[in-house]
This record gives structure tokens, C-alpha cells and sequence, in this order.
């Protein structure tokens, strides 16, 4: 498929999914699924690349997710540009893009849905503890987006996040585990720009004292990564002071805690792997940011 078909439908996208697997020349063709809310970068760019590289079929959804909000003024604000994202989604040979309106997705919405995807205590740490729902929302309409798109048998379906979101990936690699959902996860490395800023959509809200502002945060992470493969205490507590006192920038947590539990380690120095997670306000957005820890590896930016 050489042309990006557009589907505004549960009703049509199914059919094209369902047809498109029909006649792959694949005896078990590969569904690759994109979940986004649009306003793509380069980020985006790198997931819908190793859709590609991986599936024979490339699906694309395009939504603004209300439910993962708990700022009604974020959700008005967060950028939306669909005629510039299809021109990055079509030059990425995504086959089919769902961009569905919110009726569609949530039929009789803010009163709907009415039964939604609790992540339970795993969704209620960190950015969850801070925007509370916001995993719920999140979980609810992917597991509604995997419902969509999965293809019928024998055709196979897999799913790309950023692991910029660590601990939405993580939520998710539970949620397929927990509800037995037959979808892949796959994970690609975070896409950092020149200065080691983690590529973000709401980055372009970002004026130029507010960037600068915002370096401070891969600057703290990078520090934790040396210092961690370097077999010195972690010292947190001096990062999250830096960053306390850092002009523009409002830290909300800096922590590190285990990949798979997101239970916090205590501070010292590092005996086993862990992640490093950020959250920061920075001028008018908030941002998120990540990085492994690993004891006597080479530090990853």
C-alpha cells in the first residue's frame, strides 16, 4: 500500500483492516498499531519507522484522549494539527490512520463511558500520584484502540510506545498480561533532540527562557546515569535542590525506582538496575523524562 487511507470509523476501519489481512500475501500477516494523539515529531517518526521495519500493515490512530487529562485547560490547549500529521504519517508509509472524533470513540461523552480500565495501584505512583485518572484514561482507550484495530485470525497484532513514557509502558506490558489481550508491546529508545531535551508535542508550547529551562531536566538524569555507573551514592536529594532552584522550572518528583514494580529504591548507590523518572513544569507544559540506571555500564544519553 503506497497511498495513507484516512478512517473516521470504528465501522470502516474495521473493514479495512479485516480486508487488508484477507489479502496479504503473508500467511500470518503482522498488524503494527501506533496509538498517538497527534501533534508528531520526530519521535513519533522513530515508532511509526519501526512499525514499518516490523509489520506488514501500519496503523496509525490520531485521538486526543479526554479521559487521560485531569486539566481541562491542558486538553483544550494540547496541539492539534491533523493535516500536518498526516503528511509525517503518509511519508512513514502508515497504511491506514484512525482518527476518530470524540463521539465516536466515547458515544454520549463526559457521561460515557461509564465502565472504563482501572490501573490500580500501579497507576496511582508517580505521574498518577500527580494527575490522578490519568492512567485509567490512558488504559481505557488503548484497550478500546486494541479492540478496534486487531485483526481477525491468523493475522497477529503488536503495539509501539516510547519509552520516554516509562511508566505508561510499563501500565501497559500489565494491561495486555493482566487482561490476557492478544497485542505485542514494543518499545523504542527515547528521540532526544541536539541538547538532550526528550522530544515531546507539547515542546512547541516552549518559549526560548523556558528550553532553556527545561535542559536542566536531562541534565539531573545524566548526572544520576554517571553516578550510578560510577558506583557513587546517588545523592537525590542535591539533583532535586539543583532543581528546585533552577529559574522556570517547577520540580514536581525526581526518584528512582525499580522498571517493573515503580517502587522507589532507596537512595544510595545503585546495586541493580532502575529507572530514573522526572516530572517537571516548565512555563505553561509539564514534562516527563526517563533514563536507565545500570551500575558499571557506560552512561546513556
Amino acid at each position: 500500500m503506497s497511498v495513507t487511507q484516512v478512517f473516521h470509523t470504528v465501522t470502516a476501519i474495521r473493514a479495512a483492516v479485516t480486508r487488508a489481512t484477507q489479502e496479504s500475501a503473508r500467511r500470518q500477516p503482522v498488524v503494527g498499531i501506533v496509538p498517538t494523539m497527534g501533534a508528531l515529531h520526530s519521535g513519533h517518526g522513530a515508532l511509526l519507522q519501526a512499525a514499518r521495519t516490523s509489520a506488514d500493515i501500519v496503523i496509525a490512530s490520531v485521538f486526543v484522549n479526554p479521559l487521560q487529562f485531569d486539566d481541562p485547560q491542558d486538553y483544550q490547549h494540547y496541539p492539534r494539527q491533523f493535516e500536518k500529521d498526516l503528511e509525517l504519517l503518509t511519508r512513514h508509509g502508515v497504511d491506514f490512520v484512525f482518527a476518530p472524533d470524540l463521539e465516536q470513540m466515547y458515544p454520549g461523552h463526559p457521561e460515557a463511558p461509564l465502565v472504563r480500565v482501572s490501573t490500580g495501584e500501579l497507576g496511582q505512583r508517580w505521574e498518577g500520584a500527580s494527575r490522578p485518572g490519568h492512567f485509567d484514561g490512558v488504559a481505557t482507550v488503548v484497550t478500546k484502540l486494541f479492540t478496534i484495530l486487531h485483526p481477525p485470525a491468523p493475522a497477529v497484532c503488536e503495539a509501539w510506545f516510547g519509552q520516554k513514557d516509562a511508566e505508561q509502558l510499563a501500565i501497559m506490558r500489565r494491561l495486555v498480561t493482566d487482561l490476557n489481550l492478544p497485542v505485542r508491546i514494543r518499545a523504542l529508545p527515547i528521540v532526544r533532540d541536539e541538547n538532550g531535551l526528550a522530544l515531546s508535542s507539547r515542546n512547541m508550547r516552549l518559549n526560548d527562557q523556558d528550553y532553556d529551562a527545561a535542559l536542566s531536566i536531562p541534565r539531573a538524569l545524566v548526572a544520576l546515569v554517571e553516578r550510578a555507573e560510577s558506583g557513587q551514592e546517588l545523592d537525590l536529594e542535591e539533583l532535586r535542590g539543583h532543581l528546585r532552584a533552577a529559574d522556570g522550572l517547577d520540580l514536581d518528583y525526581l526518584v528512582v525506582v525499580d522498571p517493573t514494580t515503580l517502587q522507589e529504591i532507596e537512595d544510595g548507590a545503585l546495586d541493580k538496575p532502575a529507572l530514573a523518572l522526572i516530572a517537571a513544569r516548565v512555563g505553561p507544559v509539564r514534562l516527563i523524562d526517563t533514563m536507565d540506571l545500570r551500575p558499571g555500564l557506560s552512561p546513556s544519553k
